[in-house]
């Protein structure tokens, strides 16, 4: 594991991290399949696949940059869906296997959950509903909202009664696969081995939950891919269209507002974030204004790409003027209270 200031840490972040939605599914074709079929199962239509084996050899271009040489590798996650199972297939028939170092199915990426079977015209109402209440609030009865999403996708962590964080191994508790039981990886497994025992849960702490981002992120810091950093690393997350948007929104800590101004992925489509020369991922480093523009990213939103994409390692952006002013009324503040107002903890 790396020390936040290590130099060799950068060798080993991925230069992209690519974000695809499934292709064209029997659902999206005809919204009555879900009154018979489990979301999960659903499966893709024949244009799906072969929206999927198009993907595919278009990203295969982006992270080769269009030359045969032997410069880089790609890490799949995956949802658990047969969707993005088999568009997972279709899209890894453009790489050569001994370019993918890894495969990993994530459940916490998985499409919201609308409820159970689906009749269509309540769905109709409902869906009617959700967008009076708000994309991003609103619950489908016996469902999700995004904002449920959101917490699964991005860090959330409920504490463990039976740890603290004076145990050295305290990190290494949080990474839960299930409601019963811990999925544990490396020194926490020789921990539980050597130990012989195993970390049980009660109410109120039944669940220790740690979203996606924070897993993601602790197996680049741990170097759990096993990565050679001569060679260029890339990670390409097959998911769903909303699970895409507020993983964006989570990275690039878009607001609510900015989220339900977001278009839908369509089927096969792809986002491109890439490091920037400073070390921060940006969309505006693959993606052209007039991209970002289409997929409903507002001007500040657009600026903030862009300097994304040159800023240093660790800048805020939030420290930005026209950053400010989407929250403050700067009419309401002497300009020379700004930089003076204390900062309440």
């Amino acid at each position: 594991m790396f020390e936040p200031n290590d130099p060799n840490r950068s060798k080993f972040l991925p230069k992209r991290i690519i974000l695809v939605r499934h292709g064209e599914s029997e659902g999206n074709l005809d919204n009555s399949t879900y009154t018979t079929i489990p979301d999960h199962q659903i499966t893709l239509t024949p244009q799906g696949i072969s929206q999927a084996r198009h993907a595919g050899t278009q990203i295969q271009r982006v992270v080769s940059n269009e030359n045969e040489k032997d410069s880089w590798r790609v890490y799949f996650y995956v949802s658990p869906y047969v969707r993005t199972r088999s568009s997972l297939r279709e899209i890894a028939k453009a790489f050569p296997r001994k370019s993918v170092i890894g495969v990993r199915e994530e459940c916490r990426i998985r499409e919201q959950d609308f409820g159970n079977f689906q009749v269509t015209e309540r769905m109709k109402d409902i869906k009617e509903s959700r967008q009076k209440f708000g994309r991003f609030f609103y619950r489908f009865p016996e469902g999700e909202s995004a904002a449920d999403v959101y917490d699964r996708v991005s860090r959330l962590l409920v504490r463990n009664p039976y740890k603290t964080e004076k145990d050295p191994f305290w990190p290494f508790c949080s990474d839960v696969r299930g409601l019963t039981g811990i999925n544990s990886y490396g020194r926490f497994q020789d921990y539980l081995t050597s130990r012989q025992r195993w970390v049980k849960f009660r109410t109120p702490y039944r669940r220790i939950l740690v979203a996606f981002l924070e897993s993601l992120w602790r197996d680049i810091d741990m170097n759990r891919f096993n990565h050679d950093p001569s060679k260029d690393l890339n990670l390409i997350i097959v998911s769903h269209g909303l699970a895409s948007r507020v993983f964006l929104m989570k990275w690039f800590k878009w607001t609510v507002e900015q989220f339900e101004y977001l278009h839908n992925f369509s089927n096969c489509e792809y986002r491109v974030m890439q490091l920037g020369v400073g070390g921060e991922y940006s969309l505006a480093v693959h993606h052209s204004d007039e991209e970002m523009q289409e997929w409903g990213l507002s001007p500040e939103m657009i600026a903030g790409q862009k300097w994304r994409a040159h800023a240093e390692k660790g800048a805020s952006m939030e420290k930005l003027p026209w950053y400010l002013d989407s929250f403050l009324d700067r009419n309401g503040i002497h300009s020379s209270l700004v930089c003076t107002l204390p900062v309440v903890y």
